[in-house]
Parts: C-alpha cells; sequence; structure tokens
C-alpha cells in the first residue's frame, strides 16, 4: 500500500478509536460552502489532510478516461488534458489556484457548460473511499456502464464527504471544441427566456448562456462551441455582437468562479434551480444561467 494511504487509513482509525471527530479537507477553497465548521485541535478534532495524496493513477485520452487520485490540484488535472486538447465538460469551478480534484467531486458543482454538457455526476465512472472503518472501498470502473442498483460512485457527487473522504476518481473527459465564439443580444429577461426556449428547439451548437440586468434592462450572453460552419449558421440566427476572444472568456471565467461584479457586491444572494421554462420572476437585480435553470437574485427579501 502507498505510504500516504496508509497513513490516511491509520488516522481514520486512530480518530475512530479515540471517539473523535475527523474533518476532510482539500485545498480548502470550497470551505464556505456546505455546512463548514473550522477544525479546533483543542477540542479534540482531527484533520485528515487530502493533498499529499495527489498524482494522475492512469490516463487514456484515446478512451476519454482518466482516473486521478483526491489530492491532484484541479488545474494540473486540467492542463494535463489540455496537452491532449481534452477537458472536463461539467466546467467545474476552482474558486481558489488550491483546488483538488476531490473536492471538486465532493461539491459537486458544475459551471456555464452544465446545460449543454451535463453535471459532475453524469462523468463519474468509478471512485475509491477511505470509510469511517479506515478500509478501502471500489465503486465502479473506468468504462460507461448500466448499473443494476444504486451507483454509488456518482452518490459521491455532491456528497460533501458524508460516506468517506474519497481516494481516487476516474471521469470521463471530453474533447476540447474546434472553435467557440460569444454573442452579445441586448433583451429583457422575458425576452431571453423566450429566446432561451427557442433555441433550445434548435440544433444549435449552444455551450452557455446567460443574462443579468434589472427590469426592462439586461444583457444575454451565449457560447456557441464547434465546428466553424455551424457556428456561422448559429451566429447568423441568434444576432448580436461577437465578443472578443479574451473578453468572452473573462466573462465565463466571472460566472464559473462567481467573480462577477454580481456575486461581489456585498448584497445577499438568493440561488434559485427552477424549471428552465419558469416564467421572468421580475425580483429585481438578477442573473440567470444554464439556459433559465440557475437563477441568482441580489437583494435582502424574505424568503
Amino acid at each position: 500500500m502507498d505510504f500516504v494511504l496508509s497513513e490516511l487509513c491509520d488516522q481514520v482509525m486512530t480518530a475512530r478509536a479515540g471517539h473523535k471527530p475527523l474533518f476532510v479537507m482539500g485545498g480548502g477553497s470550497k470551505r464556505f460552502y456546505g455546512n463548514y465548521r473550522p477544525v479546533r485541535p483543542q477540542d479534540g478534532h482531527c484533520l485528515l489532510d487530502m493533498t499529499p495524496y495527489r498524482g494522475i493513477v492512469s490516463y487514456h485520452p484515446s478512451e476519454l478516461v482518466v482516473t486521478v487520485r483526491a489530492g491532484t490540484p484541479l488545474a494540473e488535472l486540467e492542463a494535463a488534458l489540455a496537452e491532449h486538447g481534452q477537458m472536463l465538460a461539467f466546467e467545474p469551478p476552482h474558486f481558489a489556484p488550491t483546488a483538488t480534484v476531490g473536492g471538486c467531486v465532493a461539491a459537486g458543482l458544475s459551471g456555464p457548460r452544465r446545460m449543454s454538457a451535463g453535471a459532475l455526476k453524469d462523468f463519474v465512472l468509478g471512485a475509491q473511499l477511505l470509510d469511517s472503518d479506515g478500509r478501502i472501498l471500489s465503486f465502479g470502473g473506468e468504462v460507461m456502464k448500466n448499473v443494476a442498483g444504486y451507483d454509488v460512485s456518482r452518490l459521491l457527487a455532491g456528497s460533501h464527504g458524508i460516506f468517506g473522504a474519497i481516494l481516487e476518481v476516474s471521469l470521463k473527459v471530453v474533447p476540447k471544441p474546434m472553435e467557440e465564439l460569444t454573442l452579445a443580444v441586448p433583451a429583457t429577461q422575458a425576452q431571453a427566456l423566450a429566446n432561451f426556449a427557442f433555441w433550445r428547439g434548435k440544433p444549435l451548437p449552444i455551450s452557455a448562456t446567460s443574462w443579468t440586468g434589472e427590469g426592462a434592462e439586461g444583457m444575454t450572453m451565449v457560447r456557441l462551441s464547434g465546428a466553424p460552419p455551424a457556428l456561422a449558421s448559429a451566429r447568423e440566427l441568434i444576432g448580436g455582437d461577437v465578443l472578443e476572444p479574451d473578453a468572452a472568456d473573462a466573462w465565463w471565467r466571472s460566472l464559473r468562479e462567481q467573480t462577477h461584479p454580481f456575486f461581489t457586491a456585498g448584497q445577499p444572494l438568493w440561488r434559485l434551480a427552477l424549471p428552465p421554462t419558469t416564467a421572468d420572476l421580475d425580483l429585481g437585480p438578477t442573473l440567470v444561467e444554464w439556459g433559465g435553470g440557475q437563477r441568482w437574485l441580489s437583494g435582502s427579501r424574505d424568503a
């Protein structure tokens, strides 16, 4: 057994024997998310640091599968995939350079591409888990297959470590698109939602959408990904102005990492997960993502 893995198992068994709470920690980039509690050694808390358990275990570019240890920096994995013209389809947020693959899966968060590619859980093929008894459990594998019963490896996506510490995860990856461009289309929220519904019924290479604004003022952003002829055809149908590549990348990154001014204005934020067909709510400053399926409201209000 790997020395680092052996140490992790020993820490779990020691904490269990001493009836001490054990806190699983990766890069700490998402500690704001979920039921985070600070680790206090003076209160008997134990910390299970997953960052030393890192590295890509196996990567088969031709098979579109990568198996990676939980402590591996997310940026390191994405760089390795980029060398082969591949990427993580669900566009996970980092929130900090210290973000790890294990924390990415445990948080279960997906970025702007989620509406077209699917959620993080849809790309988890298998996983290894360290349970509260110090045992190493394996689920799934490295191939897509039908599962009879619960697919535990997918349950780990968004589990926040309640089943145990994620040790390894096998992920399906996808080729990077040949070309991308982003269109800016002025619209009210109602017009944007109507456009999203119309575009969903068309074979358009839309990989992400957003709308920001308030009242009658607003701007729709539409990212197209695919072959140049498909992008040209979609651009003609959708209209709007083409953003410069650097500006487009900065826009989608600001939504993914929640660094857009909408998220940093110091106001309370409300996240609404809704059917994309839900009408304009007209509740003040709003940011709409995922074709209307995710909406952010800014400001103090009663639930």
